[in-house]
């Protein structure tokens, strides 16, 4: 099976039967070349609905789970969106394709650069990477219509809470090594935040660094 062949059949049978339906997250997910992200001993693999191994003992999260978090987060081509854990880079470039600006944040330095040369190289100008604790956020530029959380911890940290703006949704696993969900997080008002749970999941743990 060839890569474009392998990314329609991620298309029909790992998205679209399992209740992906938005056509700007199918669109932006045939965009983006999930090869040009990973080590090219693993092409073959590009398109299967698994996550891969990439360097740091991290990973390149499953095109699902990175379809349906983009989905329910209702994204706007409007919206700024931060992401915490940018690993290799693929799904800020999908929500780059859904969104104005995105703002990732990554602990490991070495993934961080990777990231930012990859994304570069594919021509992405709306994405801006930062290596650093991602359990702060990036103040810098919030509030965030949207909050993409890809690591997992016992609580949603509360400097992201404090970053999302009022409308504004945030995804993040929460639960421990054994057992995950993963919730959604709307501020509805200044003071008000509902929560919704969307399944479970399996995600390598959110880690703070206090050195920062």
């Amino acid at each position: 099976m060839s890569l474009a062949e392998a990314r329609q059949h991620m298309l029909k049978d790992h998205l679209m039967a399992r209740g992906v339906h938005d056509e700007r997250v199918l669109a932006a997910m045939a965009q983006v070349p999930r090869e040009r992200l990973i080590a090219p001993a693993l092409y073959s693999a590009a398109y299967d609905d698994r996550a891969l191994p990439i360097d740091a003992g991290q990973t390149i999260s499953q095109p699902y789970i990175v379809a349906l978090t983009a989905q329910e987060l209702k994204l706007s081509p409007t919206d700024r969106l931060l992401e915490i854990g940018t690993g290799s880079g693929y799904a800020a470039a999908i929500y780059a394709e859904l969104v104005s600006r995105v703002y990732t944040m990554e602990r490991h330095a070495e993934l961080a650069e990777r990231a930012r040369r990859h994304l570069t190289e594919l021509g992405y100008r709306n994405i801006e990477v930062r290596c650093g604790d991602g359990t702060l956020g990036w103040a810098e530029h919030a509030p965030y219509q949207a909050i993409a959380v890809a690591a997992a911890g016992p609580v949603v940290p509360p400097a992201l809470l404090a970053q999302l703006a009022v409308g504004g949704r945030l995804i993040m696993p929460v639960g421990g090594p054994d057992l995950q969900h993963l919730l959604r997080v709307t501020r509805s008002s200044p003071s008000t935040l509902t929560q919704e749970d969307l399944g479970a999941v399996q995600f390598v743990p959110l880690i703070s660094d206090p050195e920062r």
